[in-house]
Parts: structure tokens; sequence; C-alpha cells
């Protein structure tokens, strides 16, 4: 048993462990990464590999590096192993000349020894056809997954161009040493990727987490002492029991799920804007204690599911200020004069990407783009110009443009740290 490895518990660094129970504990950190069942079975065996090797690690703690490094060759394969699939057999390419050949394979190298051959370089991808530029190297199969559909999420887009960096960096790189805590993370990263690529969430993942559940929350707030509380809109009644109705309250469905999942910026919600991490819908409000209660049992809303990645949100930009981001339905339902100004279309994960973004090129800080994906950002801009524009361009990419009327209602802690607008100078 290799002694460096002892230290690292389940509670953290610490004090030496057992050597069977630091095996164990290892042990039991694989276990928790698992692919889907119709994976392809050479990424399978390769993933597998690469479990037993990190186990070994407690013997020699070297393995742990190996593993790490040895993980980017792996994402490699299993995205070969996904294209040779999704093609069955026949890819269509295009050389610099223009002209097209039908590439028959039986497995990738085999198309790419052929596509070397006859020069290629594009082939279409994505629902459209679109041809696109493709080395049949990691850079390109991350750029075909991304157009397919099959990998998603701006904050994982930037992941994919770290991954491919550190890729080459094993290909060329110098020695290093990593913690097993390393090692596992990228594991267990490599294993939301691989199921992400065969169209599987992972529940409570990192990159590609499942949805997450929105329950039906009462968020209140007391305007006097600045007080905001929140808590399931079903134990409202019993929690006000006895209690003056000194709290402002709205419904909204939120995630909000103590112990699991909490959405950590829901106290700052904002009916009009963008403000929480996951996306929270507006349900009734304002109102007191007492109304929000007749409500919620006269209505029974029931929670549903949310999913977070590639998030569609509108800004606007007017007057040398930038406004927060809003839904593309609740931006609907603006007044002419609120529409006036130069509005984005943006794909984010999250509010606070979009309008970091948009107040860095408004600021004319170099590298962000204006359109387009942005190298800076975790942001696809997807259209700038008038409010319809925008908002026709939003539609476009699936958002649901249809207007839901929204109150100027948003809690007291939002009043205080978090402004609707920031001024900007160019």
């Amino acid at each position: 048993m290799d002694p460096r490895v002892l230290h690292f518990t389940p509670l953290g660094l610490g004090g030496a462990m057992e050597p069977e129970d630091a095996a164990t504990f290892q042990q039991r950190i694989m276990a928790n990464l698992v692919l889907a069942d119709d994976v392809a079975q050479s990424t399978r065996d390769k993933f597998e590999q690469l479990r037993t090797c990190y186990i070994q690690g407690v013997l020699c703690y070297d393995l742990f590096t190996l593993v790490a490094d040895a993980a980017g060759l792996a994402l490699e394969q299993a995205l070969r192993d996904r294209f040779t699939a999704h093609h069955g057999g026949t890819v269509t390419a295009r050389n610099e000349a223009g002209r097209e050949y039908q590439i028959v394979y039986t497995n990738y190298l085999d198309f790419f020894e052929q596509y070397k051959k006859l020069r290629g370089s594009k082939i279409c991808m994505g629902r459209t056809g679109t041809w696109t530029r493709f080395n049949a190297m990691l850079e390109g199969l991350l750029t075909w997954a991304r157009h397919e559909g099959l990998l998603r999420g701006q904050r994982n887009r930037h992941n994919e161009q770290v991954k491919r960096a550190l890729r080459n960096l094993t290909a060329h790189g110098t020695f290093h040493l990593l913690t097993p805590v390393d090692a596992a993370r990228v594991l267990s990263d490599l294993a939301e990727i691989i199921n992400h690529l065969w169209g599987h969430s992972t529940p409570g993942g990192r990159l590609y987490p499942a949805p997450v559940t929105r329950d039906v929350v009462a968020i209140g707030w007391n305007k006097a002492t600045g007080a905001v509380t929140a808590g399931h809109a079903a134990q409202l009644a019993h929690e006000r029991r006895g209690k003056d109705d000194e709290f402002t309250y709205v419904l909204a469905r939120a995630v909000f799920s103590p112990g699991e999942h909490v959405d950590p910026n829901l106290m700052e919600y904002d009916a009009l804007y963008a403000t929480t991490y996951y996306p929270t819908q507006y349900l009734w409000g304002p109102g007191t204690g007492a109304q929000a209660i007749a409500w919620f049992e006269e209505t029974a809303p029931e929670p549903d599911s949310s999913d977070h990645l590639d998030q569609i949100f509108v800004v606007r930009a007017h007057d040398g200020v930038v406004h927060l981001p809003m839904y593309p339905a609740v931006a609907a339902g603006l007044q002419p004069k609120e529409q006036q100004g130069t509005w984005y279309a943006v794909c984010a994960d999250g509010p606070n990407e979009v309008f970091s973004h948009t107040r860095a090129f408004a600021t004319a800080v170099n590298g962000h783009a204006r359109t387009g994906q942005c190298r800076e950002c975790p942001v696809d801009v997807i259209a700038r110009g008038d409010f319809t524009t925008v908002l026709r361009a939003a539609e476009s990419v699936g958002a649901d443009v249809r207007t839901v009327p929204v109150p100027d209602v948003r809690t007291a802690f939002a009043d205080l740290v978090v402004p609707r607008f920031v001024a900007v100078s160019p």
C-alpha cells in the first residue's frame, strides 16, 4: 500500500486510514461511475480499464496521474465510437476543391485513412447539413458532437476546449503528479460526457445533470426588517399559523429541495428579470400569507422539472446602461417604451454569464463577441438588433416567446444587492 493514499479520506485530507479502509473507499468512488448500457463496447472496455488502474493507485500513487492523463485519450475514443455509430457506415466528405465523395467505412480508423487520402476538409454536420471543416482529430470530433447536439451547455463548451488542451499537453507534456481527487474528478467528468454522447444525463451530475425538480415555493419578505424567507408553499399555512401577515409573498416554481438542490440565488428573486441560478417560474403574487395560502389551496399547482443548460435570454442595452437578462416570454410583455434600445438574444447556462458578457463588450473590453460564440465567456450571442428582431431570433432557436404577464415585484434582498441595470462607459 502506498502510504500517500492513506491520507485521502471520506472527510478530506487527514490522518492515515487503515490500508483496507483506504482500498474500500477508493473502490466505492469508482463504483459510482457507471456507463449506460448502450455505450459502445470498446468505449466501455477502455473506461473499465481506467477504473481498474485507478483502484490500483492505492498500491502505486503515480497511477492516479497516469489514469487522469489517459482519460483524454479515452474521450477521443468515445467520440470516435459515437461518430462511427451515428453515421452508420457512410460519410459524405468534400475536399478543398469542392468535390464530394462518399466514404464507406467499417470502423473509425478505416474512415480516417480514407478521409486523409481523399484530402477531405469538410463533412455535413447538424440538422441543416452544414458543410463544416473537420480534421478528424479530437478538436474536429468535439465540433462535430456540438453540431449534432450530442454535447450541450455553454460552460461545457469552454470545458471541452480545456480538455482538448490538456490532452495535447499530455501528448507532449512534462512530468507532473496528480492526487486521487484529481483523477476521480477527471473520470467522473469522463463518465458524464460519455453517457451524454449516448443520450443519457447524469442525476446530480456536474457537467450534464438530469433536469432538476422545481417545487412550488413561497418566497416572502418583510420590507421593514429586510428579512427574506423561502419554503414549500404546501407548508406555508402551518408556518404562518398564529403569526401576523407582516410578510409579502409570491409563489413560484423553483429549485428548493433542502439537502439536495436549493437555488443559491432564490432570495434574490425578481419576477421581471432572471436573477436565480436555475430557471424560476412566477405563479402568483404579491400578496399576504393568507392570500397565498388561499390561492395555492384553490389552484393546487404541481411541481415540474427544468433543464438549465443552453437557456435562451434576452438582454437590453440602452442610454448607457445594461439591464439584467430576461426570459423571452417575460420580455414579450414589455411596453413599447421598455422595448427601446439594442437587444441581444443569448444562449447561456445562467443569467450571470449573460449580464457579465453584455457589460464587457458594452465597455469595449477586447475579445468579447458581439455575435456568435464568445471565447472569453460561456455564452453564444444568437442575435443583435431591435426588440422585435431579437425576439424572433430567440423563437427560431426554440425559446417560448408567448407573452407571460408578470408583476413588477422582487424581494427586499434583491432590492439591496441586485441592481436591475448598471451604467457602462465605452
